[in-house]
């Protein structure tokens, strides 16, 4: 549950990254864009940190998809097979 939240909070700050660009982006226009320079770099930072974790998630199986398509494939919903008579 910690890991779905810590995903939360990056995402959310991903996107608050985008936006604060986008808001330096309109006031700096002519000047200096070290600012929207700043915002583009903690956005790729908190981008790949969130898919670094999700990576985590995944390989530790901490993270699993419970898409309908999937259920077919995942080992729980897949009865062994019987032993083939010779």
């Amino acid at each position: 549950m910690l890991l779905k939240i810590i995903i939360v909070i990056l995402f959310i700050g991903v996107v608050a990254s985008l936006f604060g660009g986008l808001n330096f982006l309109v006031k700096d226009m002519g000047n200096s864009k070290k600012r929207l320079l700043y915002a583009l770099g903690i956005r790729i930072g908190l981008a790949v940190i969130l898919l670094a974790t999700i990576v985590y998630g995944v390989s530790t199986n901490q993270l699993a998809s419970t898409a309908p398509w999937d259920q077919k494939l995942h080992p729980k919903t897949v009865a062994p097979m019987a032993p083939q008579p010779n």
